[in-house]
């Protein structure tokens, strides 16, 4: 845990008491804070009282004696409207951040010459996160990973001048931090989501944008340059500091670029790396960006491109992207679960020829329309959840369909399907384009249904290594 002695002796709210929140309390009592700990739902507050978090309702608290309140990213800032724990905040003049900010500031307090490694995106965040840190740990360095992805940035290891933090951020996260201040910073991709939230495309990218705010004169910014709004931010960091560019659609005047061959450009100079179609683990064009963002920021960091490209061998993967859960005869089971919008779905798509695709659950706003040029990938489709109706009226008569309910109905339908399928490498693929929450409390649990269900199946060998 990172003890938070910035509030030390001061009375700090704390809303919002799942994992980083908590996360948060126990880290500012740590470092001697007086924490008042409230949650909207009951089980929130119970967990907390357990771990001995002393609680008050907000509503009836003295905001006036209060120096902040840390705000879990969950809870709504700005858009629809704001949260009534930040209305009465700024009423009071309280400021609101949140658990990163915290983390930010201890790094100052304590001069900590820790490197951090920034990363965001609207897509791919937590799979280049985690191949950062794979690749840094490969590469004998003592890394930390958290924020988004695993452990809340307050439950990770003690600030060392020798430990690099890898830090996957939301835009809400982001929001909520602005003392963000890496050594190395990222932005992978900017597409429509969580508007609900930002009110408009331009305000989201704005926010997306501020991961580089705060970047020093020696400090690498990594963007891309394959969407609009990417190319945009990466035209106007250019005006200011050298930038990183990646791209998977052509060449960079400086950076990294990646077909199947990842090619880093140095002084004009294109120069081969490593050949990314024989790693099993990350497939498709949007882990051939992952993969080039990674090497880039690894690289600005001093990391050997031949230590990269051991490490790029020996990537695990991240459960519930683009993972790979065992074969029945030639048919692989794929699990995507993470996939809950159109534009990720549609990175799952592109990376396989024969599909059985299970798809559905509570569907985001625009459903599959965008996916339409990927239907002739698709063997058949099988729906579950409330976007059924909806998405099988967008298959149409373009793509076999049918209705099946549930996730364990849906697999064991495109298993018998796909046996029958003479294609020498037939996937099963979970790529919702939906979030799971009209049938399952997250996509986790929506993945694990998945395997549990291809666990089930007569004859499959699980795990990467039946793979063949």
């Amino acid at each position: 845990m990172i003890a938070v002695t910035t509030f030390a002796g001061r009375r700090v709210a704390v809303f919002g008491l799942a994992r980083s929140g908590l996360a948060a309390a126990h880290a500012l009592r740590a470092g001697g804070a007086q924490v008042i700990g409230w949650d909207d739902g009951e089980r929130g507050r119970e967990t907390a009282a357990d771990e001995g978090i002393e609680l008050a309702d907000l509503r009836l608290l003295d905001w006036s004696a209060l120096s902040a309140l840390v705000l879990a990213p969950g809870v709504p800032l700005t858009h629809p409207e704001p949260h009534w724990t930040v209305r009465q905040a700024q009423r009071a003049g309280v400021e609101i951040i949140g658990d990163t900010e915290l983390f930010f500031r201890e790094r100052r307090a304590l001069a900590s010459r820790a490197r951090v490694i920034a990363i965001t995106g609207t897509n791919g965040k937590s799979t280049t996160a985690a191949l950062v840190a794979h690749l840094l740990k490969q590469a004998g360095c003592k890394v930390s990973l958290g924020g988004n992805i695993g452990e809340a940035i307050l439950g990770l290891e003690p600030l060392e001048d020798d430990r690099a933090y890898v830090i996957e951020f939301s835009s809400y996260q982001i929001d909520l931090t602005p003392s963000l201040e890496a050594n190395a910073a990222a932005l992978l991709n900017i597409t429509p989501d969580h508007l609900d939230r930002h009110g408009t495309l331009q305000h989201y990218a704005a926010v997306k944008a501020r991961i580089f705010a705060n970047l020093g004169p020696g400090d690498t910014a990594v963007c891309s340059i394959d969407d609009t709004h990417c190319r945009a931010i990466a035209a106007a960091l250019a005006e200011r500091r050298t930038v990183e560019k990646v791209s998977t659609e052509g060449p960079v005047d400086r950076g990294v670029c990646c077909d199947d061959m990842l090619i880093e450009v140095r002084d004009g100079v294109q120069i081969p790396r490593v050949a990314l179609g024989q790693y099993a683990t990350l497939p498709g064009r949007h882990n051939r960006q992952n993969a080039a963002a990674a090497w880039a920021l690894l690289r600005s960091l001093g990391v050997e491109p031949a230590a990269i490209a051991r490490g790029l061998a020996s990537f695990p993967g991240l459960a519930h992207r683009m993972e790979l859960v065992g074969q029945v005869g030639r048919v692989l089971f794929v699990n995507d679960s993470k996939a809950t919008n159109a534009e990720a779905a549609g990175h799952a798509l592109d990376a396989y020829d024969r599909i059985y695709w299970i798809a559905g659950g509570l569907a985001k706003e625009g459903g599959i329309e965008t996916l339409t040029p990927q239907f002739s990938r698709l063997a058949k489709a099988y729906l579950v959840g409330e976007a059924a109706e909806p998405f099988a009226t967008t298959l149409g008569a373009v793509v076999p369909h049918e209705t099946s309910g549930t996730i364990a109905a849906a697999v064991s339908a495109a298993a018998r399907d796909a046996s029958r399928d003479d294609h020498p490498r037939a996937v099963v693929l979970l790529s919702p384009a939906c979030a799971s929450f009209d049938q399952f409390p997250d996509f986790e649990a929506r993945g694990d249904a998945f395997k549990a269900a291809v666990a089930g199946l007569d004859g499959v060998v699980l795990g990467t290594g039946g793979v063949q």
